[in-house]
């Protein structure tokens, strides 16, 4: 994404606040709440995915094949996240993708360097995404200390959450370039005016979803019963 001017800065923070403060309340109050909760975000998500398609560069039939293809990919995601949720899940998951998110910012603007594809997302550089790999993986373990009830296996399991955390990263990443795709053949700068300094909520969850989608896919791979 372009980086937004300093005087955005404050507006920013409050609407990131806000954020906050909904997704955790939304958390905690779990159960229906929370799957109520992620459905009106998958509604406000397949209504910004909407917007960005109507503006696709194709004929009426290809634009509706990618309105289902969004349908799908956001019902998808939100049944993984209520499910993740339910097991316990989500809430690490949640953690890996903001400290991907945090861990490549700082690392892409400390270090620089070549840019991972500069023609979808020319602020992506391989150190940002490494620096995010790195935060994500280091964030999992640190998870990990709070969901493992045994902690003989504690040694064991870092090593997988490890490895867990930069997969998290990767994918979240590639969640974020394909939003950046779609943006671009949109020609659209934020898939929304939702949240304040921030665009769309598109904008904000595009590397969770998918990252979401992937867990998700992953758990039912490994529990086909459940």
């Amino acid at each position: 994404m372009a980086e937004t001017p300093r005087s955005d800065l404050p507006v920013r923070t409050a609407s990131a606040i806000i954020m906050i403060v909904i997704v955790a309340l939304a958390l905690w109050a779990g159960g229906a709440v929370f799957s109520l909760f992620v459905a009106a975000g998958s509604v406000l998500l397949v209504w910004e995915w909407k917007g960005l398609v109507d503006r696709f560069p194709d004929d009426r039939s290809t634009r509706l094949t990618w309105l289902a293809f969004g349908i799908c990919y956001v019902a998808l995601a939100a049944i993984a996240i209520v499910t993740l949720n339910e097991r316990g899940l989500f809430l690490p998951l949640l953690a890996a993708v903001i400290a991907t998110d945090i861990g490549a910012y700082f690392s892409g603007r400390t270090f620089g360097g070549p840019k991972i594809a500069p023609s979808i997302s020319p602020s992506k550089t391989w150190a940002g995404l490494f620096g995010g790999m790195v935060a994500a993986a280091l964030t999992s373990v640190f998870a990990l200390r709070f969901i493992l009830h045994d902690e003989s296996y504690f040694l064991a399991l870092s090593i997988a959450f490890l490895a867990g955390g930069a997969l998290v990263a990767v994918v979240a990443q590639a969640g974020d370039f394909f939003e950046s795709w779609v943006k671009r053949r949109a020609v659209a700068k934020d898939s929304g005016n939702l949240i304040p300094g921030h665009g769309g909520l598109f904008d904000r969850v595009d590397g969770l979803l998918l990252a979401a989608l992937v867990a998700g896919g992953l758990y039912w791979i490994g529990n086909p019963m459940l």
